[in-house]
């Protein structure tokens, strides 16, 4: 196993969009979503999280998001085999 490998994989979603309002999470244009990556790590994925909100710091709609793929892949902790 290389080191890259050593750990395990838990993938992260990030991405963001403008919001219809900001009582909601309704998108205003899905089409104009903006997908930053998959992550390999939640680190990874809060730093990149991060430098994306901080770009869009001046727009109060702009929302980014954490999405946990791994709990998605595996629920309830079960491993699903393809």
């Amino acid at each position: 196993m290389t080191e890259s490998s050593d750990k395990k994989q838990l993938l992260h979603l990030v991405f963001g969009g403008e919001l219809s309002s900001l009582e909601d999470v309704q998108f205003r244009d899905l089409n104009a979503l903006d997908i930053v990556g998959m992550f390999p790590d939640y680190a990874s994925a809060l730093a990149a999280w991060k430098a994306k909100a901080q770009q869009t710091v001046d727009n109060a709609h702009m929302r980014y998001f954490i999405v946990h793929m791994h709990r998605l892949l595996t629920p309830g902790g079960k491993t699903i085999e393809s």
